[in-house]
């Protein structure tokens, strides 16, 4: 049967996979995209999905530069101007107005900013979007050989891996991962409060965990609850008014009425990370990369970023003359994210373990630590810009820049 050659392919077509992709598109490079699933296409009228996501200011700018975001505004998002985080003492608010910002990020829908992307790969000749597509076997031999179940047999100079945490992509290839769970669950509850639009998210920790909230259009919010698996279990079994009554008498005041529980589903916390994000002909991307804690919403950000470093670096080399698979050039995209990434991903874990005990002298340096973070201007403007994305060695694309 013949082999279809292309220069890149990219498995999985989720947020991830299709920024790749699009950032890739235009370009002089023949790419293809394996989405195993169709996305339910959107309607206005329809219900908030539950898996969101808070996009950075650096992850608009990505999908600014690719021409997606406005496939995203279109449909639905929720920007927010402030974000709050205290605890029982300490209490810090950031605001967009002292960084002369209009926002802070987004609150938006996986599927949603997933079919922008799927939208905006269609307009681009170099690319071709195979869903649903099927893989059936992997093969490598320097370059990675792929047959679908239909029978198709691919074959790229390089392929990205952007298929998730559980990558089948990565365990064919044997790249090894670090991991370990955090003995926690996250409840995340669609609700509909007796508030109108709001654009402040906010974070308040306990000694059992976390408790957040991220607005949504209208007068919707996500709630999510970090909470002991026991505990989680028991709480996703309740029926929707008992289950209302302890969100009610667990979350602070300021989340106002809860008019009703629309929706609810959990998952584990894990961290994981790859141990190297290259072999020659062959990258990961994204959470086939690294699995960071959801604490600061900063999963699809990193991996956004993952996507538009990946296509600064293939593209340079392709204008160069340079093979896009060579493991040298490979590297120096493995060399600006891993490191970056693996700061995050420590900084976040600190974070969790700091604020999930109830040991009374950590207890009282966190409290004066979020105090100080209000008070101390520097301090919180660095803060800010962290959550934004715009701290570090930034690819051009998040910085709104052009690859060519």
């Amino acid at each position: 049967m013949t082999i279809e050659e292309y220069d890149v392919i990219v498995i999985g077509g989720g947020m991830v996979g299709a920024a790749a992709a699009c950032c890739l598109g235009g370009g002089p490079l023949r790419v293809a995209v394996l989405e195993r699933e169709t996305p339910e296409p959107f309607a206005p009228e329809q219900p908030h999905d539950l898996r969101v996501s808070a996009l950075s200011i650096a992850s608009k700018n990505i999908l600014e530069s690719v021409g997606a975001w406005e496939g995203l505004s279109r449909r639905r998002l929720c920007p927010f101007r402030r974000m709050r985080v205290w605890e029982e003492f300490g209490d810090t608010t950031f605001n967009s107005d002292d960084i002369k910002q209009p926002e802070l990020g987004y609150i938006a829908e996986n599927r949603v900013t997933q079919l922008a992307l799927l939208e905006r790969l269609a307009a681009f000749d170099n690319i071709e979007l195979i869903m649903p597509a099927q893989i059936a076997d992997i093969e490598y031999d320097a370059a990675a050989s792929l047959r679908l179940s239909d029978g198709r047999r691919l074959k790229a100079k390089l392929t990205i891996a952007a298929d998730g945490g559980q990558s089948r992509a990565r365990q064919s290839l044997g790249l090894g991962v670090t991991s370990w769970d955090y003995q926690q669950q996250a409840l995340v509850l669609y609700v509909e409060t007796g508030y109108g639009q709001q654009d402040i998210t906010w974070q308040r920790f306990t000694p059992s965990g976390p408790q957040a909230f991220l607005p949504l259009s209208g007068s919707y919010a996500s709630l999510v609850w970090y909470q002991h698996p026991d505990r989680v279990r028991r709480l996703q079994a309740l029926p929707a008014d008992e289950l209302k009554h302890e969100l009610t008498a667990a979350f602070p005041a300021c989340l106002g009425e809860i008019k009703q529980i629309l929706g609810v589903t959990s998952f584990a916390l894990k961290r994981q990370h790859a141990q190297q994000y290259v072999k020659p002909g062959f990258a990961l991307i994204g959470d086939a990369a690294h699995m960071i804690n959801p604490l600061a919403g900063q999963g699809v950000n990193i991996g956004f970023l993952d996507a538009a470093a990946l296509a600064e670096v293939v593209m340079q080399a392709a204008r160069q003359g340079r093979p896009i698979g060579d493991v040298n050039i490979l590297r120096q995209y493995e060399w600006q994210r891993r490191q970056q990434n693996l700061k995050m991903m420590t900084v976040m874990d600190i974070f969790y373990r700091c604020f999930s005990n109830d040991i009374a002298p950590v207890k009282l340096l966190r409290n004066l630590g979020l105090g100080a973070a209000q008070h101390i201007t520097p301090l919180r403007l660095k803060v800010m810009k962290e959550a934004m994305g715009l701290e570090g060695r930034l690819p051009k694309l998040a910085r709104g820049l052009p690859l060519i």
